[in-house]
């Protein structure tokens, strides 16, 4: 599919959504252009990909703790993140983003547990971990630039 097919398609899935200003006093859901490096969706579909992936997980002793460890870790970056956007301090806000760092880094920690521990899902974390260990960067970027 092209990009023209694609932005045409666009327009007119915008034209019939019920929630665009279309004049008549209706209010829009979501702004007419999202900002490119919106860290909360950013973190909130990392936590969706987290659940996905912990479901596909066979579980038996070794892998229902990891599972919860991952789950809890990877789904805490998402809502640290809106903590830390909610500060009302400085202070307060490098506190949520030194747990978002920490969180990050412990998901990447237990998704390489679950590879051990069920190698055939190495391609699918590989995916997760990767993305985990961008957002551990951009944390660590916005913690060190106080």
């Amino acid at each position: 599919m092209t990009n023209d097919k694609r932005m045409s398609e666009g327009r007119n899935a915008r034209a019939d959504d019920p929630f665009r200003d279309d004049g008549a006093g209706l209010l829009r859901e979501e702004p007419e252009t999202k900002r490119v490096y919106d860290l909360e969706e950013r973190t909130a579909r990392f936590g969706e990909a987290i659940i996905d992936f912990a479901k596909t997980i066979q579980q038996n002793p070794v892998t229902n703790r990891i599972i919860n460890q991952l789950v809890g870790a990877g789904t805490s970056v998402g809502a640290n993140y809106v903590e830390a956007d909610d500060a009302v301090s400085k202070k307060e806000f490098l506190k949520s983003i030194g747990t978002c760092r920490k969180e990050a880094r412990e998901t990447k920690h237990f998704l390489r547990m679950i590879v051990r521990a069920v190698p055939e899902l190495k391609p699918r974390a590989r995916t997760l971990w990767l993305e985990a260990k961008e957002l551990h960067l951009i944390f660590s970027k916005i913690w060190r630039n106080k």
